[in-house]
C-alpha cells in the first residue's frame, strides 16, 4: 500500500523508480496512469493526464486474434494519430503481420513499446523495459530513452537491473514499504548501488560455501 506520497517530475527528465518485490512500484504507475484508485491528488499541465501517458506494462496485454500491425494501428487511432505504414518505424524488426498473442514476451514488450511511442505522447512510464528483452533491443531501448529526454517529455523507469538506470536517469527514487524513502541525485547514484548491494547481497553468498 503507498502512503505519503509526495513527489514531483519535471519535463526533459528521467526517472528511476526502485524497491524490492511489492514495494508499490507498479501500483504507484497504475495510480498516475488512472487505473488503479488512489486519495489525494495529482496535478499536471496536461489534461486528462491519461491522455497524455505511455505506459508500458510489466506484463504487456495483448488481444487475442490481433495482428501486430493492428495492434499499432489501435493504439494510434486512441490517440487520434493517422499513421499507416508502421513497416518504415518497426525498429525491432516484429513480424507485424502475425497474430500478437503468439509472440514471446520479449517480442510483445517491444510492440508495446513502439505503440506507446507512435502515440507521441508528453509523459512515458516505462515499468521494466528492460526485463525479457535482448541485450540489441536493451542498446535500442537505452537510446529511446535519451532521444525522449532530448525531445523534453517526462520519463519514468523502474527496474532491477541498476546499471541500465544509472546509465539513463537524472535521478533515483527509493520505493520502501509504500513510501519514497530517498531520492537520489546521479553524482549519488554510486552511494546508492553500494548501499542497494549491501542491502541485497550481504554475506548471502557464503552460505553457499563455494570455497
Amino acid at each position: 500500500m503507498l502512503r505519503q506520497i509526495n513527489v514531483d517530475f519535471d519535463k526533459g527528465k528521467v526517472y528511476g523508480i526502485v524497491g524490492e518485490n511489492g514495494a508499490g512500484k507498479t501500483t504507484f504507475f497504475r495510480c498516475l496512469v488512472g487505473l488503479e484508485s488512489h486519495e489525494g491528488s495529482i496535478s499536471s499541465d496536461f489534461i486528462p493526464l491519461k491522455n497524455h501517458i505511455g505506459f508500458l506494462q510489466t506484463q504487456p496485454m495483448i488481444m487475442a486474434r490481433v495482428t501486430g500491425w493492428e495492434y499499432l494501428k489501435l493504439l494510434c487511432l486512441a490517440r487520434s494519430i493517422k499513421e499507416d505504414d508502421f513497416e518504415e518505424r518497426n525498429i525491432f524488426e516484429l513480424p507485424l503481420n502475425q497474430y500478437a498473442e503468439n509472440y514471446s514476451t520479449g517480442m510483445k514488450k517491444k510492440l508495446e513499446l513502439m505503440g506507446v511511442l507512435l502515440q507521441k505522447n508528453e509523459i512515458f512510464i516505462l515499468d521494466e523495459p528492460f526485463n525479457g528483452v535482448d541485450i540489441h533491443s536493451n542498446m535500442i531501448i537505452s537510446q529511446i530513452i535519451a532521444k525522449l529526454k532530448s525531445l523534453d517529455k517526462t520519463v519514468l523507469i523502474s527496474s532491477h537491473i541498476f546499471s541500465t538506470l544509472s546509465d539513463t536517469c537524472d535521478e533515483i527514487f527509493v520505493l520502501k514499504e509504500g513510501v519514497f524513502s530517498q531520492r537520489v541525485r546521479k553524482e549519488n547514484f554510486h552511494h546508492l548501488e553500494k548501499e542497494m548491494k549491501e542491502f541485497t547481497v550481504g554475506n548471502v553468498i557464503d552460505k553457499l560455501d563455494l570455497g
